[in-house]
């Protein structure tokens, strides 16, 4: 993926993250885009700070997003970048 800061790994998605997704009607790759690329979310200025830490020491990263629906839903790859995993907060 061109201007990825990170790779990916095996990506999945959680029951909860694929209907609230369905729901929404939202399309899933845009937000994995937006996470592989920098755009972090709804993430405060300290959580944004550590996510750059992370990505530049190979450390887990996490992103929130909200839905068109106003569900939350959060991108997380982990530390050793074997995988992404789309959740629920309730699910984590």
């Amino acid at each position: 993926m061109s201007g990825a800061l990170f790779p990916l790994g095996q990506v999945v998605m959680t029951p909860g993250a694929m209907a609230a997704l369905a729901a929404s009607d939202d399309d899933p790759l845009a937000f994995l885009f937006r996470h592989v690329s920098g755009d972090w979310g709804e993430l405060d200025d300290n959580d944004v700070r550590e996510n750059e830490l992370s990505v530049q020491h190979g450390r887990r990263v996490l992103s929130v997003y909200t839905l068109k629906n106003g569900t939350k839903i959060w991108c997380i790859t982990e530390a050793d970048r074997s995988s992404t995993c789309m959740l629920l907060p309730s699910e984590y």
